[in-house]
């Protein structure tokens, strides 16, 4: 059976009943992935590159790593916190921080896959889609991803172009709206999480491979 590890924050983080309906890409990824394809979540709400290693959880990664396993590290949301806990700068500490992820994957024989935040759902009075709301950590973990030569799929782009095609209204299922314009409900993890197979699909074997067949027969 091969298996992914997933990296991130809330937006990915596998929840339990006490959350819902926040849901994340971590619960809905398995659908569109082949049966024998494993997916274990080490992703945590709130955590930031910096605090995800600090409190230990990339040491938990590579103690469960073995050799043909993926890893697939996503963040954003929460590096650019201002508390000292979380905030990495994203052209020094936060590319170091995915560095280690991908020194982690490479020691221990398995496939880092470096994957952007997905948009926060953010609209002006007029109803305008406002892009951008993550800064300058997407276009970091691109370069770091190149400079690791690990490969990359670019989630911000992509969803912040679904969100202001499909607009304000449209848009609310998928998040826990009216509460917060971050957390998915069961509806956006799953579309999210469709975007992310898409870019899977797009770079290519051996990760190609991870998915389900696009149609199957009735």
């Amino acid at each position: 059976m091969e298996r992914i590890l997933y990296a991130g924050d809330s937006t990915v983080a596998f929840n339990k009943i006490h959350t819902y309906p926040q849901t994340g890409m971590s619960q809905a990824l398995p659908l569109y992935l082949k049966d024998n394809i494993q997916v274990i979540s080490f992703a945590k709400n709130g955590r930031s590159t910096r605090s995800f290693i600090a409190e230990g959880r990339l040491a938990a990664i590579e103690k469960e790593l073995k050799k043909g396993d993926y890893l697939f590290v996503q963040f954003g949301h929460n590096d650019s916190k201002a508390d000292e806990a979380r905030h990495t700068d994203p052209d020094t500490d936060f590319k170091e921080n995915l560095r280690m992820f991908a020194e982690t994957a490479k020691a221990c024989g398995a496939k880092a896959v470096f994957i952007t935040p997905i948009a926060r759902r953010l609209f002006d009075e007029n109803g305008t889609f406002k892009p951008g709301s993550h800064g300058a950590y997407p276009r970091a973990m691109k370069e770091a991803a190149k400079e690791a030569g690990v490969p990359v799929v670019d989630l911000t782009t992509v969803t912040e172009q679904y969100l202001a095609q499909v607009g304000e209204l449209w848009s609310r299922p998928l998040f826990v709206w009216p509460k917060d314009n971050t957390h998915l409900k069961y509806e956006g993890a799953v579309m999210m999480a469709g975007f992310l197979a898409e870019g899977l699909r797009a770079l290519g074997e051996p990760y190609s491979s991870l998915l389900a067949e696009e149609k199957e027969e009735q």
